[in-house]
């Protein structure tokens, strides 16, 4: 009788598994996630500097100037002040820097 409902619970927690694992498949593809992080810049119409193209897949790491975060180049949001660029972990942090 108690394998019986261990066999049952067991079952249970399979498929359930799968089930999540169903439904988490088609969210991604309905919403259109790829899995990958995106590809951040605070403001795109300025070209990236050398420094930036030439960096590594992680890219280079630089210190957000206000909090003092280190934040990697590929990913962080950028700001541009007197010609010089500035990297920022997020828009909250870019945004206190302009102000």
């Amino acid at each position: 009788m108690l394998v019986r409902v261990i066999e049952i619970l067991v079952g249970l927690m399979v498929v359930l598994s799968l089930v999540r694992s169903v439904v988490g498949f088609i969210t991604k593809a309905y919403t259109g996630q790829s899995g990958t992080a995106p590809q951040r810049a605070g403001n795109s119409s300025r070209p990236q500097s050398s420094s930036a193209s030439s960096s590594t897949s992680g890219g280079e790491l630089k210190k957000d100037p206000v909090c003092g975060t280190f934040i990697s180049t590929a990913t962080a949001f950028q700001g541009y002040a007197g010609g010089q660029t500035y990297y920022f972990c997020s828009t909250e942090c870019r945004d206190k820097f302009k102000a």
